[in-house]
Protein backbone atom coordinates (compact mmCIF):
# COMPACT_ATOMS: atom_id res chain seq x y z
CA UNK A 1 0.00 0.00 0.00
CA UNK A 2 1.43 3.80 -0.78
CA UNK A 3 2.17 5.04 2.41
CA UNK A 4 1.04 8.89 0.93
CA UNK A 5 -2.07 7.29 0.69
CA UNK A 6 -2.16 6.26 4.08
CA UNK A 7 -0.83 9.77 5.34
CA UNK A 8 -3.76 11.65 3.32
CA UNK A 9 -6.49 8.96 4.93
CA UNK A 10 -5.12 9.83 8.57
CA UNK A 11 -5.39 13.08 7.94
CA UNK A 12 -8.79 13.15 6.66
CA UNK A 13 -9.85 11.25 9.82
CA UNK A 14 -7.97 13.85 12.11
CA UNK A 15 -9.80 16.58 10.09
CA UNK A 16 -13.56 14.78 9.93
CA UNK A 17 -12.80 14.46 13.95
CA UNK A 18 -11.95 18.22 14.77
CA UNK A 19 -14.93 19.40 12.46
CA UNK A 20 -17.02 17.09 14.68
CA UNK A 21 -16.06 18.98 17.92
CA UNK A 22 -15.92 22.22 16.71
CA UNK A 23 -18.98 21.82 15.77
CA UNK A 24 -20.61 20.33 19.19
CA UNK A 25 -18.78 22.86 20.60
CA UNK A 26 -20.20 25.83 18.29
CA UNK A 27 -23.77 24.44 19.51
CA UNK A 28 -22.57 24.43 22.93
CA UNK A 29 -21.54 27.82 22.80
CA UNK A 30 -24.98 29.13 20.72
CA UNK A 31 -27.16 27.05 23.58
CA UNK A 32 -25.18 28.82 25.98
CA UNK A 33 -25.10 32.01 24.20
CA UNK A 34 -29.33 31.77 23.83
CA UNK A 35 -29.19 31.51 27.15
CA UNK A 36 -27.87 33.92 28.50
CA UNK A 37 -29.55 36.50 26.26
CA UNK A 38 -33.18 34.74 27.91
CA UNK A 39 -31.70 35.29 31.19
CA UNK A 40 -30.52 38.80 30.81
CA UNK A 41 -34.23 39.73 29.08
CA UNK A 42 -35.81 37.67 32.10
CA UNK A 43 -34.07 39.76 34.01
CA UNK A 44 -35.15 43.34 32.42
CA UNK A 45 -38.73 42.22 32.23
CA UNK A 46 -38.84 41.64 36.41
CA UNK A 47 -36.48 44.26 37.13
CA UNK A 48 -38.14 47.31 39.24
CA UNK A 49 -39.56 50.36 37.47
CA UNK A 50 -37.19 52.70 38.07
CA UNK A 51 -34.13 50.75 36.80
CA UNK A 52 -36.11 49.90 33.78
CA UNK A 53 -36.82 53.64 33.42
CA UNK A 54 -33.04 54.35 33.00
CA UNK A 55 -32.53 51.71 30.68
CA UNK A 56 -35.18 52.74 28.07
CA UNK A 57 -34.17 56.17 28.24
CA UNK A 58 -33.29 57.74 24.75
CA UNK A 59 -30.07 58.26 23.32
CA UNK A 60 -30.11 61.53 23.82
CA UNK A 61 -30.42 61.13 27.87
CA UNK A 62 -27.91 58.72 27.70
CA UNK A 63 -25.25 59.79 25.66
CA UNK A 64 -25.78 63.13 24.13
CA UNK A 65 -26.32 64.71 27.86
CA UNK A 66 -24.02 63.18 29.62
CA UNK A 67 -21.48 64.39 26.85
CA UNK A 68 -22.52 67.46 26.89
CA UNK A 69 -22.35 67.69 29.79
CA UNK A 70 -18.59 67.28 29.97
CA UNK A 71 -18.30 70.13 27.41
CA UNK A 72 -19.80 72.33 29.57
CA UNK A 73 -17.19 71.70 32.21
CA UNK A 74 -14.24 72.22 29.48
CA UNK A 75 -16.03 75.55 28.18
CA UNK A 76 -16.32 76.98 31.60
CA UNK A 77 -12.46 76.73 32.11
CA UNK A 78 -11.57 78.03 28.16
CA UNK A 79 -14.22 80.99 27.59
CA UNK A 80 -13.61 84.48 29.59
CA UNK A 81 -16.56 85.39 31.78
CA UNK A 82 -17.77 88.54 30.10
CA UNK A 83 -18.88 85.81 27.48
CA UNK A 84 -21.57 84.50 29.57
CA UNK A 85 -23.73 88.08 29.01
CA UNK A 86 -23.45 87.90 25.28
CA UNK A 87 -24.95 84.74 25.19
CA UNK A 88 -27.49 85.54 27.72
CA UNK A 89 -28.54 88.70 25.46
CA UNK A 90 -28.32 86.35 21.78
CA UNK A 91 -30.55 83.83 24.16
CA UNK A 92 -33.32 86.82 25.28
CA UNK A 93 -33.72 87.96 21.85
CA UNK A 94 -34.15 84.10 20.37
CA UNK A 95 -37.05 83.85 23.19
CA UNK A 96 -35.13 81.55 25.83
CA UNK A 97 -35.52 78.06 23.43
CA UNK A 98 -36.21 75.02 25.66
CA UNK A 99 -33.39 73.68 27.01
CA UNK A 100 -30.64 76.02 26.20
CA UNK A 101 -28.57 77.89 28.73
CA UNK A 102 -25.64 79.66 28.42
CA UNK A 103 -23.53 76.82 29.67
CA UNK A 104 -25.33 74.32 26.48
CA UNK A 105 -24.75 77.01 23.98
CA UNK A 106 -20.52 76.58 25.11
CA UNK A 107 -20.85 73.04 25.25
CA UNK A 108 -23.08 72.95 22.01
CA UNK A 109 -20.32 75.52 20.41
CA UNK A 110 -17.26 72.80 21.36
CA UNK A 111 -19.07 69.70 20.17
CA UNK A 112 -19.78 71.52 17.37
CA UNK A 113 -16.13 72.70 16.70
CA UNK A 114 -14.81 68.75 17.54
CA UNK A 115 -17.47 67.20 14.81
CA UNK A 116 -17.00 69.51 12.03
CA UNK A 117 -12.80 68.96 12.52
CA UNK A 118 -13.57 65.07 12.76
CA UNK A 119 -16.27 65.01 9.68
CA UNK A 120 -14.06 67.17 7.69
CA UNK A 121 -11.17 65.49 8.29
CA UNK A 122 -12.14 61.97 7.50
CA UNK A 123 -13.97 63.27 4.21
CA UNK A 124 -10.46 64.66 3.09
CA UNK A 125 -8.73 61.93 3.65
CA UNK A 126 -11.68 59.80 1.46
CA UNK A 127 -11.45 62.35 -1.41
CA UNK A 128 -7.80 62.05 -1.59
CA UNK A 129 -7.45 66.16 -1.20
CA UNK A 130 -3.92 67.90 -0.78
CA UNK A 131 -2.67 69.74 2.06
CA UNK A 132 -3.90 72.95 1.66
CA UNK A 133 -6.86 71.84 0.23
CA UNK A 134 -7.23 69.76 3.84
CA UNK A 135 -6.28 72.31 5.83
CA UNK A 136 -8.85 74.56 4.35
CA UNK A 137 -11.53 72.38 4.54
CA UNK A 138 -11.07 71.01 8.22
CA UNK A 139 -10.65 74.91 8.92
CA UNK A 140 -14.05 75.96 7.33
CA UNK A 141 -15.80 73.13 8.69
CA UNK A 142 -14.48 73.50 12.49
CA UNK A 143 -14.97 77.47 12.16
CA UNK A 144 -18.82 76.63 10.86
CA UNK A 145 -19.52 73.95 13.57
CA UNK A 146 -18.41 76.75 16.32
CA UNK A 147 -21.05 78.93 14.71
CA UNK A 148 -23.65 76.90 14.25
CA UNK A 149 -25.12 77.85 17.65
CA UNK A 150 -24.44 81.96 17.29
CA UNK A 151 -26.25 81.27 13.93
CA UNK A 152 -29.08 79.31 14.81
CA UNK A 153 -29.52 81.85 17.43
CA UNK A 154 -29.42 84.67 15.40
CA UNK A 155 -32.11 83.24 13.10
CA UNK A 156 -34.79 82.34 15.46
CA UNK A 157 -34.13 86.21 17.05
CA UNK A 158 -34.67 87.24 13.64
CA UNK A 159 -38.08 85.46 13.19
CA UNK A 160 -39.12 86.29 16.31
CA UNK A 161 -38.11 89.74 16.00
CA UNK A 162 -40.16 90.29 12.65
CA UNK A 163 -43.57 88.12 14.02
CA UNK A 164 -43.33 90.94 17.08
CA UNK A 165 -43.11 93.86 13.94
CA UNK A 166 -46.53 92.27 12.71
CA UNK A 167 -48.30 91.79 15.69
CA UNK A 168 -47.23 94.94 17.46
CA UNK A 169 -49.84 97.33 15.95
CA UNK A 170 -52.66 95.23 16.04
CA UNK A 171 -51.52 94.36 20.07
CA UNK A 172 -51.64 97.93 20.30
CA UNK A 173 -55.43 98.46 19.27
CA UNK A 174 -56.25 95.59 21.22
CA UNK A 175 -54.75 97.42 24.22
CA UNK A 176 -56.61 101.06 23.56
CA UNK A 177 -59.99 99.46 23.41
CA UNK A 178 -59.82 97.21 26.13
CA UNK A 179 -58.47 100.34 28.17
CA UNK A 180 -61.33 102.86 26.71
CA UNK A 181 -63.50 99.80 27.64
CA UNK A 182 -63.38 100.31 31.22
CA UNK A 183 -60.15 97.86 31.46
CA UNK A 184 -57.21 98.98 33.72
CA UNK A 185 -53.94 98.27 32.18
CA UNK A 186 -53.01 95.18 33.58
CA UNK A 187 -56.19 93.72 33.05
CA UNK A 188 -55.75 95.04 29.00
CA UNK A 189 -52.54 93.43 28.69
CA UNK A 190 -53.77 90.12 30.19
CA UNK A 191 -56.63 89.90 27.60
CA UNK A 192 -54.17 91.00 25.33
CA UNK A 193 -51.83 87.98 26.35
CA UNK A 194 -55.32 85.87 26.36
CA UNK A 195 -56.16 86.36 23.00
CA UNK A 196 -53.47 86.37 20.53
CA UNK A 197 -50.47 84.11 20.01
CA UNK A 198 -46.89 84.72 18.97
CA UNK A 199 -43.96 86.37 20.69
CA UNK A 200 -45.19 89.27 21.83
CA UNK A 201 -48.43 87.28 23.52
CA UNK A 202 -45.31 85.65 25.30
CA UNK A 203 -43.36 88.71 26.15
CA UNK A 204 -47.13 90.20 27.72
CA UNK A 205 -47.36 86.95 29.94
CA UNK A 206 -44.05 87.10 31.09
CA UNK A 207 -44.11 90.85 32.16
CA UNK A 208 -47.57 89.72 33.40
CA UNK A 209 -46.19 86.92 35.84
CA UNK A 210 -42.79 89.19 37.07
CA UNK A 211 -45.62 91.76 38.37
CA UNK A 212 -47.57 88.81 40.14
CA UNK A 213 -44.25 88.14 41.89
CA UNK A 214 -43.99 91.46 43.67
CA UNK A 215 -42.17 93.22 40.40
CA UNK A 216 -43.03 96.66 39.47
CA UNK A 217 -45.02 97.46 36.66
CA UNK A 218 -42.19 100.04 35.19
CA UNK A 219 -39.41 97.41 35.56
CA UNK A 220 -41.66 94.92 33.99
CA UNK A 221 -42.18 96.55 31.18
CA UNK A 222 -38.19 97.70 31.46
CA UNK A 223 -37.44 94.10 31.44
CA UNK A 224 -39.77 93.37 28.14
CA UNK A 225 -38.01 95.79 26.19
CA UNK A 226 -34.48 95.13 27.51
CA UNK A 227 -35.54 91.45 25.90
CA UNK A 228 -36.31 92.85 22.36
CA UNK A 229 -33.95 94.73 19.85
CA UNK A 230 -37.22 95.98 17.67
CA UNK A 231 -37.22 100.09 18.37
CA UNK A 232 -41.25 100.32 18.15
CA UNK A 233 -41.67 97.98 20.76
CA UNK A 234 -38.63 99.69 22.81
CA UNK A 235 -40.06 103.07 22.38
CA UNK A 236 -43.94 101.25 23.27
CA UNK A 237 -42.40 100.33 26.70
CA UNK A 238 -40.84 103.83 27.26
CA UNK A 239 -43.58 105.66 26.72
CA UNK A 240 -45.83 102.98 29.15
CA UNK A 241 -43.22 103.97 31.38
CA UNK A 242 -43.34 107.83 31.49
CA UNK A 243 -47.19 107.26 31.69
CA UNK A 244 -46.78 105.30 35.00
CA UNK A 245 -44.15 107.49 36.38
CA UNK A 246 -46.05 110.98 35.46
CA UNK A 247 -49.48 109.72 35.98
CA UNK A 248 -50.63 110.19 32.15
CA UNK A 249 -53.59 108.96 31.36
CA UNK A 250 -52.95 105.29 29.51
CA UNK A 251 -56.02 105.75 27.21
CA UNK A 252 -54.62 108.70 25.79
CA UNK A 253 -50.78 107.38 25.08
CA UNK A 254 -52.38 104.09 23.88
CA UNK A 255 -53.71 106.44 21.06
CA UNK A 256 -50.96 108.47 20.32
CA UNK A 257 -48.73 105.16 20.08
CA UNK A 258 -50.99 102.84 18.20
CA UNK A 259 -51.52 106.14 15.78
CA UNK A 260 -47.31 106.47 15.32
CA UNK A 261 -46.95 102.54 15.07
CA UNK A 262 -49.61 102.76 12.00
CA UNK A 263 -47.40 105.46 10.45
CA UNK A 264 -44.11 103.79 11.04
CA UNK A 265 -45.42 100.41 9.47
CA UNK A 266 -46.74 102.04 6.45
CA UNK A 267 -43.26 104.01 5.96
CA UNK A 268 -41.69 100.82 6.61
CA UNK A 269 -43.30 99.09 3.92
CA UNK A 270 -42.93 101.80 1.71
CA UNK A 271 -39.16 101.48 2.26
CA UNK A 272 -39.11 97.84 1.38
CA UNK A 273 -40.83 98.39 -1.55
CA UNK A 274 -38.27 101.09 -2.45
CA UNK A 275 -35.58 98.24 -2.09
CA UNK A 276 -37.16 96.18 -4.56
CA UNK A 277 -35.68 97.42 -7.38
CA UNK A 278 -31.95 97.37 -6.00
CA UNK A 279 -32.62 93.88 -4.78
CA UNK A 280 -34.06 92.63 -8.52
CA UNK A 281 -31.20 94.25 -10.04
CA UNK A 282 -28.19 91.77 -9.76
CA UNK A 283 -30.42 88.78 -10.74
CA UNK A 284 -31.51 90.78 -13.54
CA UNK A 285 -28.04 91.54 -15.19
CA UNK A 286 -26.53 87.87 -14.21
CA UNK A 287 -29.76 86.10 -14.76
CA UNK A 288 -32.93 87.14 -16.79
CA UNK A 289 -30.96 89.35 -19.39
CA UNK A 290 -28.80 86.52 -20.61
CA UNK A 291 -31.52 84.45 -21.35
CA UNK A 292 -33.23 87.24 -22.80
CA UNK A 293 -30.37 88.03 -25.43
CA UNK A 294 -30.46 84.32 -26.03
CA UNK A 295 -33.97 84.11 -26.87
CA UNK A 296 -34.04 87.10 -28.38
CA UNK A 297 -30.53 87.25 -30.90
CA UNK A 298 -30.11 83.33 -31.00
CA UNK A 299 -32.17 82.79 -33.91
CA UNK A 300 -30.21 86.15 -35.55
CA UNK A 301 -27.14 85.32 -34.84
CA UNK A 302 -27.92 81.87 -36.73
CA UNK A 303 -29.15 83.37 -39.77
CA UNK A 304 -26.05 85.57 -40.38
CA UNK A 305 -23.34 82.45 -39.77
CA UNK A 306 -25.58 80.36 -42.02
CA UNK A 307 -25.63 83.74 -44.88
CA UNK A 308 -21.74 83.98 -44.72
CA UNK A 309 -21.30 80.09 -44.45
CA UNK A 310 -23.33 80.40 -47.95
CA UNK A 311 -22.05 83.21 -49.49
CA UNK A 312 -18.30 81.67 -48.62
CA UNK A 313 -19.17 77.97 -50.10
Amino acid sequence: MNPMLVYVGLGCIFLGMFAAIAAIGGLTKETQGVGRSISVLEALTSAPEQMRAELDAPFADRVLAPLLGRMQGLTRRLTPTDSGAAIREKLDLAGNPAGLTVERVNGLKVLGFVAGLVVSLVLAVVMGTNLWLTLAIVLGASFAGYMAPNMYLYSRAHERTEQTRKALPDAIDLLTISVESGLGFDAAIAQVARNTKGPLAEEFSRMLQEMQIGRGRSDALRSMGDRSDLPDLRQFVSAMVQADAFGIPVGQVLRVQSSEIRVKRRQWAEEQAQKVPVKILVPLIFCILPCLFLAVLGPAGISIFQSFSAGGV
